[in-house]
């Protein structure tokens, strides 16, 4: 029975949520139509026909900080517990393309995740990690192919062949436009960047992920979950579109395409979201690209629990809130999950935090029923409505992007980033009303906080940072690096693959810095537009 509008409690989106869901909220509902089955079009219950039944989600955890000595421990202490796949976190100097000496990159180094200058970084990261039997992904986008190369570098060095080498580089550049920032270059050449990406990964390195195409970060800056699916498939398609302008048939790259979505606390809608998202883009791939390729039309995604949900306040709370987000994201049929630690609120994940973090995922893979089926929501009254419920409202704001001219044409007239701002303004409304639960910090406070100690970066990381560049520069055959990059303006200013002449040059020891302000030279930086 419905409540009255006014009444009714609503989902994150702003979608009334009924007190009691029966039959009449599928009436005239085609479950073919709308469900299939597991692994079949329109893989509304999920993208492989057994899912967990035959094995658990890859357990990644995103770790990443100081110099790359101290990120590889990290890494292999996870492996050790039990973690199956590396997601790596760059520091804001590696991800905006700067050097660790760099100006701009001071007080930056190391501290919100690993500072990579050179291949000579990349190679101690990656110290006595078998590439060939870890799946690594990587949180850069602007720089994407630099970090790409360099991991092929050394897993060249390691007698690991490019086409052993599975992954994901984030490579999503149209979200740091919309809500995050870390871009360089000006759309237009990044979304060149992005297709040179996916013609070379698909001729030398076939198994890597070539795109993470992201929700996260939007989510994490104030997006409904269907904001969240609605501008992150609407960059899909731009993708997309983009790689079919260059040449490339849909059924060569589309496969290799993936998503990353956050996972909220609110659990119905975010499973609602999870196979609401499955469910467009596969009518999407199949209806507006021509895909033939089953695995073209299959939306593949990587889950991370929302850190923005996280509190300082009675940070062992985030436990029982990580606990919650991380079941969403499993019942919602990811494939990969990191779950995050409860103290990233106050600073970086000790050692044991990010130990209860991984602990987390596989109680739920190991200690509950949840893998037992595939989409035990399937039929669920609620969660088939609210699944509706979220498609309609996605498709209608990938419809007002489409009238914009497209996800690139709508984020330089601010669109996806002033509806993001307005969800953003009326979540810290409602929280500071009261209107909006947050436990620990606007009911059920404690007087006083309990003593924490978190982790710190040593500041002294920068200086040793700027002596291994140092060093570096003054060992390498400079004329090689230099003339290597001149190679790479040519192919910037021209249409040749630049990830070819990138890579000669990161193999001549040229560093990130370098490289990218080479192609700053030819394609110009990124200056937003202010929107009113």
């Amino acid at each position: 029975m419905a409540r009255d509008a006014e009444d009714a409690r609503r989902t994150e989106s702003g979608l009334p949520i009924e007190a009691v869901y029966g039959p009449d909220a599928l009436e005239g509902w085609d479950p073919s139509e709308r469900l299939g089955e597991p692994g079949a079009y329109p893989f509304t219950r999920g993208v492989y026909p057994t899912m967990y039944t035959g094995r658990p989600w890859t357990m990644r955890q995103y770790a990443g900080f100081g110099t790359a000595a101290e990120s590889n421990a990290r890494y292999r202490q996870l492996i050790a517990h039990g973690t199956t796949g590396l997601s790596v976190a760059f520091d804001l100097p590696t991800q905006m393309g700067h050097d660790s000496d760099a100006p701009l990159a001071h007080g930056e180094v190391g501290k919100v995740g690993v500072a990579i200058d050179s291949v000579h970084d990349m190679r101690v990261l990656f110290d006595g990690i078998p590439l060939d039997r870890v799946s690594t992904s990587m949180t850069i986008n602007a720089p994407a192919a630099l970090l790409l190369l360099m991991y092929q570098l050394v897993a060249e060095e390691q007698g690991v062949s490019a086409g052993q080498l599975t992954g994901t580089i984030q490579n999503d550049v149209l979200k740091e436009y919309i809500a995050r920032g870390t871009y360089i270059f000006p759309p237009k050449p990044s979304l060149r960047l992005t297709a040179d990406i996916f013609r070379y990964c698909g001729a030398e390195i076939p198994k890597w992920n070539t795109i993470s195409i992201s929700g996260y970060h939007m989510a994490e800056a104030g997006a409904s979950p269907a904001q969240e699916i609605a501008f992150t498939l609407a960059d899909g398609i731009e993708y997309v579109r983009t790689a079919v302008a260059a040449g490339m048939d849909v059924d060569d790259f589309a496969p290799r395409l993936s998503f990353f979505f956050v996972a909220r606390t609110t659990l119905l809608e975010e499973v609602a979201k999870f196979r609401a998202a499955r469910r467009i883009w596969a009518r999407v791939m199949r209806d507006e690209f021509g895909a033939r390729n089953p695995k073209s039309l299959m939306l593949r995604f990587h889950t991370q629990t929302a850190g923005v949900q996280l509190t300082a306040q009675q940070p062992e709370v985030n436990l029982v809130r990580v606990a919650v987000q991380g079941l969403a994201a499993v019942l919602g049929g990811t494939q990969s999950l990191h779950t995050n630690s409860f103290d990233e609120a106050i600073a970086l994940p000790t050692d044991k935090s990010a130990r209860l973090a991984l602990r987390t995922q596989q109680v739920l893979a190991y200690e509950t029923d949840v893998t037992a089926t595939v989409d035990p929501f399937a039929g669920s009254y609620a969660v088939e409505a609210m699944t509706d419920d979220v498609e309609a409202a996605a498709l209608a704001l990938m419809e007002r992007v489409e009238d914009l001219g497209g996800a690139v044409s709508a984020i330089e007239q601010g669109f996806q980033k002033g509806e993001i701002e307005r969800s953003a303004y009326r979540i810290a409304r409602e929280t500071d009303a009261g209107e909006r639960v947050v436990v620990g910090v606007n009911r059920f406070q404690l007087d006083a906080e309990e003593p924490y100690s978190p982790l710190r970066v040593d500041p002294a990381i920068e200086d040793r940072q700027a002596a291994r560049l140092e060093r570096l520069r003054a060992e390498r055959d400079g004329r090689s690096v230099e003339a290597a990059l001149t190679e790479l303006r040519r192919a910037a200013s021209g249409a040749d693959n630049v990830l070819y002449p990138m890579k000669s040059a990161l193999a001549a020891r040229a560093t990130v810095g370098e490289v990218c302000g080479a192609l700053r030279e030819v394609w110009g930086a990124y200056v937003p537009h202010e929107v009113f």
